[in-house]
């Protein structure tokens, strides 16, 4: 089988990129599909820098903070969360520049996860009002997951369980849940807010929790073609990338061992056949 590849972006990635002028707090790093280029968040705004190192490039200059960019698929367009209005509202902009697109415009924070396979859509988590039989209220402990063209437009609700991270392939959805309003930068929690990953069919309408580990387990990927999810886990004590197959019973596969600093951001890139660490 070919081997998947794992790309880390761990907490410290900056010093790789930026070790000349050392700027701290580089956030949200994320690397494009066709493994060009890393988007990252830097003093509220977003930059772009070639995946092979170079100078940084500006994407977006606005007083408001802007995060969590996620790329497109085919590596065109980046999606991404900004307070510029109050709230936090999803945003598009070519990745090579341009005009920023707003795509959402609720009061509540919205923010970005995937792209439909076809990038016609945006998917996100947010807080939008339920149908009155619903027994379930909107509460920023207890996100939904929609999606919204990249035309702007109409807000569809995709799942009214709390659905953080999201990722689909094909008939499924992956994500992570969320119990309660625990801080997702703690480290080393074991508690009954723990997040687990847990894995929707669309086409059966059926919901199976792949991790049970009573720390927390997030942020999951489709790898192996979609035939296996990786995700992070402290199972091993710090964060690290760990491996499981839906279909397959057992225990998942550890893939990365580090011990003092925990693996925050990473991405899977299955053409290539190496790992490479920020």
């Amino acid at each position: 089988m070919k081997r998947l590849i794992i790309i880390l972006l761990i907490l410290f990635w900056g010093e790789y990129i930026f070790a000349q002028s050392s700027p701290c707090w580089l956030r949200y790093p994320s690397l494009s599909p066709d493994g060009k280029t890393i988007v990252f968040t830097y003093n509220g705004d977003l930059y772009t820098v070639a995946a092979r190192g170079g100078a940084a490039v500006q994407l977006t200059a606005n007083p408001a903070e802007e995060w969590m960019p996620v790329w497109s698929h085919n590596s065109s367009s980046i999606s991404f969360a900004s307070d510029r209005y109050g709230n936090a509202d999803i945003f598009l902009v070519p990745a090579k520049g341009g005009t920023e697109k707003q795509l959402t415009f609720h009061s509540a924070d919205e923010y970005p996860y995937d792209f439909s396979e076809d990038d016609q859509q945006v998917i996100f988590g947010g807080l939008r009002m339920d149908a009155v039989n619903n027994r379930q209220f909107p509460s920023d402990a207890q996100p939904e997951l929609y999606r919204v063209s990249v035309n702007g437009g109409r807000v569809m609700q995709l799942l009214a369980v709390p659905a953080e991270d999201a990722k689909l392939k094909g008939p499924f959805i992956v994500y992570h849940d969320k119990k309660n309003r625990e801080n997702p930068w703690r480290k080393h929690q074991v508690s009954a807010a723990a997040r687990d990953i847990w894995l929707y069919d669309t086409q059966n309408d059926t919901y199976k929790q792949l991790t049970d580990f009573l720390g927390e387990d997030r942020s999951p990927v489709f790898t192996d073609k979609g035939k296996s999810i990786s995700y992070l886990s402290e199972e091993s004590g710090s964060f690290n990338v760990h491996r499981l197959w839906p279909g397959r019973p057992g225990a998942s596969e550890q893939l990365t061992a580090f011990k003092q600093f925990p693996v925050r951001f990473f991405e899977c890139i299955p053409q290539w056949d190496t790992v490479l660490r920020f």
